[in-house]
């Protein structure tokens, strides 16, 4: 019966092990030369909720604009014009990115108030940020209006 004991307890560890593995080879996480992919033009493409719903956004008639030299930077929101310029209130958050525990974080700062953003993943063409109500922004890189 003790040997019993001992094989399962055995096989439990090595089941555990396993899985600890697992998960941690599929978190590919965000690497430090990846944050400069973030300097772009960015349109919200998805809200995902809480509780798993998602919210689709087919059109957005302002977008952000990500600028960040040295971790530092501003966030900007800014509205296509159909001749591909831009308009704007010039109204800028300062954002800052920040590691912390193997992930890293967009800082926000304002006149009004301060939060931040985990990047859950950042690609040429795909970033997303999850906040602290737990609600997760998937942007895709924003493509100026063609005619053609």
């Amino acid at each position: 019966m003790l040997i019993y004991n001992l094989e399962v307890l055995t096989m439990k560890k090595i089941g555990l092990f396993i899985v600890c593995l697992v998960l941690v080879s599929c978190h590919t996480g965000v690497k430090k030369e990846d944050l400069q992919k973030i300097n772009s033009y960015w349109e919200i493409k998805q809200v995902g909720l809480p509780n798993g719903e998602k919210k689709d956004y087919k059109v957005n008639e302002t977008i952000d604009y990500f600028e960040l030299n040295d971790n530092e930077g501003f966030r900007q929101k800014v509205m296509p014009q159909f001749d591909g310029k831009f308009k704007t209130n010039d109204i800028k958050e300062i954002i800052k990115v920040v590691e912390k525990d193997n992930s890293f974080f967009i800082e926000y700062a304002t006149k009004y108030g301060k939060w931040k953003e985990e990047i859950i993943s950042i690609e040429d063409s795909t970033l997303v940020l999850k906040n602290k109500d737990k609600l997760e922004y998937t942007y895709k890189k924003f493509k100026p209006f063609s005619f053609e």
